[in-house]
């Protein structure tokens, strides 16, 4: 990845003034407006902290006067000096100094800036907190592409912020989050921010049935010994649980999917690997369900290769790890992430249908997921025999080693003490089963399972995870049985064989699959689900505690999963909406789980990120969806456009920041969440540069969903109430 500062410059002439960064920073930058003999006067200005922008002595600011702004019929451009420029608007509105324009900054919420046409001589007042924090985050990415003078169009300043952060997530976040693995980066991605050995180095792991791979980068570290790669060949049988374990003394990234390519440079055909969307900036590994709702938005901005990719990708992963796996680093070997493998799929065919090839991509990736569904979810440990509904319980021995053992220190003191050991004492130990506490077993097990639904953390799931048979997946594995049995009869003439390579313990090569067989399954599973999970009396769906045999009652917004699957009947869906949807609609769309469910916090029982108050994207778009498909489409509007308003005030009044998860409840800062992990995508310096994955897609899927008139009500920035008002008054239906 190109990082801030040195980024490549191009050579073409653009006249659009809200062009991608890389375009409009290029190095037709000067030439696009045939001025480029303005610079050198320009120039010539010392200081910009000067004049109507400098502080007078007792710390106020000038004030301006109304003929200082220089008029025109034409779209305006600004002639600026980037450096001066950037440091004047610092010095004066990031009153907080964190590098970001906000309304929390208590500065003059002004700053003159010379007009292009004019040479700069005639003046501009740039006013507002967004206007700012917008020509602060241009400044930004011009420093980035090292330009020392801008011709900047007041279009980037004023934009509607709907449209610039619909174009910011297009044009730029999606780049931002973009990875590859491969001999161009191995050496950096194969670094684990959470290897807390003592010698950490780059490390990646081979599957058996990759040797080309094995080549490629054992070839690499011979190539490049500076970059002291690790390349390992990983056992055959590569998730047994005592050799997982024994792996986190080496922790290293797992291989996933390449493809073969000339290299001109060497005339030579090597391997490149296929990219892949990363949840945040931070990461450099492919995620499970994270990858999932990504690709809502990818598809809709025509990014249909990379979904495909990593589709590809978790086929990889399928073959050779038995699973798509919650990220590739080696100590998830054990864990997967919720299943959803065949929407993913077909979404991208119904893209592709008429290119050479796709065909056999819904093959291969629908014989990817009957290999998942059977040797993961509806095998045992995590198929309950007795209700036939799985639950998360993955596999494992010892304290999560992605996290650091003193994450759990208030746990393992106790035991530490116990035994007369120190801290680090008990937990080698512990791992390596020279000690036993079964009911430190028992609280990992549940912390895994946790770990594994995505949903970590929360009450609803704490100390109880892997004994759950919980809505959501069970939505999720219906839906893996409808599209199966869809596309072996739709795609396949009813007959879709097995192949050896896509056989895993209990299944046999060459085995037919049915449409019949799979419809079956579906239909079982629905009883199932009705008989244990639907409450009638509530009007929802709750999870299954399979050890005590009862529902556990916790308000959660998987309740709506069903109706994304279609699960769910015309009745219980008009139930859900009738008597579920208003304990969790608030004012920023859906929240996790309702404040009655959570119970009382503080210092003793902290907020947890999944509970109340805190809302999420996957539970807003799965909720969406599953709306529409059963008709309510005035109720999924109205979500959508609580969650649109919310993620578009923050970017507005906070520099606009995109982050991972947000206070549903709160109006002002909804991107403050006070819970454990923080928040990712809040700490940036000047300019956001990929917002958070999956509400990038939520913001982009979201707006599929509104009508015209709604989309202009939240550039304006009109909340979900004031808009209802408006068009009550003018009599206008929605």
């Amino acid at each position: 990845m190109t990082s801030p500062g040195k980024h490549r410059r191009t050579s073409v002439i653009v006249d659009d003034p809200l062009a991608a960064p890389s375009v409009y920073y290029g190095t037709s930058h000067g030439r696009r407006t045939g001025r480029a003999n303005t610079y050198s006067a320009y120039t010539q200005i010392q200081d910009t902290a000067v004049g109507r922008n400098a502080p007078v002595e007792d710390g106020r600011y000038a004030n301006r006067r109304i003929s200082h702004d220089e008029s025109s019929f034409q779209p305006r451009k600004f002639l600026i000096r980037v450096e001066p420029t950037l440091k004047t608007l610092l010095s004066r509105e990031d009153t907080d100094d964190n590098m970001q324009i906000t309304i929390e900054d208590n500065g003059p919420k002004v700053l003159s800036v010379g007009t292009f046409t004019s040479n700069a001589y005639n003046k501009f007042d740039i006013r507002g907190n967004y206007m700012l924090s917008n020509l602060l985050q241009e400044l930004t990415l011009a420093q980035d592409y090292g330009r020392k003078t801008i011709v900047l169009d007041e279009a980037r300043l004023n934009e509607n912020p709907v449209s610039r952060l619909s174009r910011l997530i297009s044009t730029s976040f999606w780049d931002g989050l973009t990875r590859r693995i491969d001999g161009n980066n191995i050496a950096q991605v194969g670094k684990d921010p959470k290897d807390w050995t003592p010698n950490p180095v780059p490390r990646i792991y081979i599957p058996r049935g990759a040797p080309e791979q094995y080549e490629f980068y054992t070839r690499f570290a011979r190539e490049h010994p500076e970059s002291r790669l690790d390349v390992q060949w990983l056992a055959e049988n590569c998730t047994d649980e005592l050799y997982v374990r024994d792996l986190n003394k080496a922790p290293g990234l797992l291989a996933i999917a390449m493809e073969e390519h000339f290299d001109p440079s060497s005339g030579r055909t090597d391997l490149k690997g296929l990219p892949f969307v990363v949840p945040g900036g931070r990461f450099n590994e492919l995620y499970g369900w994270d990858s999932y709702m990504e690709s809502l938005g990818l598809l809709i901005n025509d990014r249909v290769e990379l979904v495909k990719s990593m589709v590809i990708h978790f086929c990889f992963c399928i073959k050779h790890y038995g699973k798509i796996l919650n990220a590739n680093r080696s100590y998830y070997l054990c864990r997967s992430q919720p299943p959803f493998l065949t929407d993913m799929a077909l979404r991208v065919y119904d893209r592709i249908r008429y290119e050479p090839g796709a065909l056999d991509f819904l093959r291969e990736a629908t014989l990817a997921a009957i290999k998942e569904y059977y040797t993961v979810w509806m095998s045992e440990p995590r198929l309950d025999k007795e209700t036939n509904l799985s639950r998360y319980r993955p596999g494992g021995v010892g304290v999560p080693p992605e996290t650091e053992a003193s994450h759990f220190e208030h746990i393992l003191t106790p035991y530490a003490e116990k035994h007369g050991m120190t801290f680090s004492e008990f937990v080698d130990a512990y791992n390596y089963q020279r000690v036993s506490e079964p009911e430190l077993d028992e609280y990992f097990l549940h912390d895994r399972a946790v770990r594994e639904s995505g949903h970590d953390t929360s009450y609803r799931l704490e100390k109880v995870a892997a004994n759950l048979a919980t809505v959501d997946l069970n939505s999720l594995l219906y839906k893996y049985e409808v599209d199966i049995g869809r596309i072996i009869r739709t795609h396949f003439g009813d007959k879709l064989v097995m192949p050896a390579d896509m056989c895993g313990p209990g299944m046999t090569p060459g085995q037919v699959e049915t449409s019949a067989t799979w419809e079956r399954r579906a239909r079982k599973r629905r009883l199932m689900v009705d008989k244990y999970l639907w409450d009638e009396e509530e009007g929802m769906y709750f999870d299954y505690d399979t050890v005590k045999k009862q529902r556990t009652g916790y308000e959660s917004a998987t309740t709506f999963w069903p109706l994304w699957s279609g699960l769910a009947t015309p009745r219980q869906a008009a139930a859900l909406v009738e008597r579920a949807l208003p304990k969790f609609e608030v004012f920023g769309g859906l929240v996790s789980g309702t404040e009655r469910s959570r119970g009382q916090v503080g210092l003793d029982r902290p907020n947890r990120q999944w509970d109340y108050p805190f809302g999420w994207a996957p539970q807003q778009i799965l909720a969406w969806v599953g709306l529409q498909r059963y008709g309510y489409e005035a109720d999924a509007q109205r979500l959508a456009y609580r969650w649109l308003y919310m993620v578009t005030k923050a970017f507005v009044d906070f520099n606009g920041v995109v982050v991972e998860k947000y206070d549903v409840t709160r109006q002002i800062d909804p991107h403050r969440v006070e819970a454990e992990y923080g928040n990712q995508g809040s700490d940036f310096k000047g300019v956001p540069r990929e917002g958070f994955g999956w509400v990038n897609a939520s913001y982009i899927y979201g707006l599929t969903l509104v009508s015209a008139h709604m989309k202009r009500a939240l550039g304006t920035l009109t909340t979900w109430d004031d808009f209802v008002k408006a068009t009550e008054a003018l009599d206008i239906s929605l």
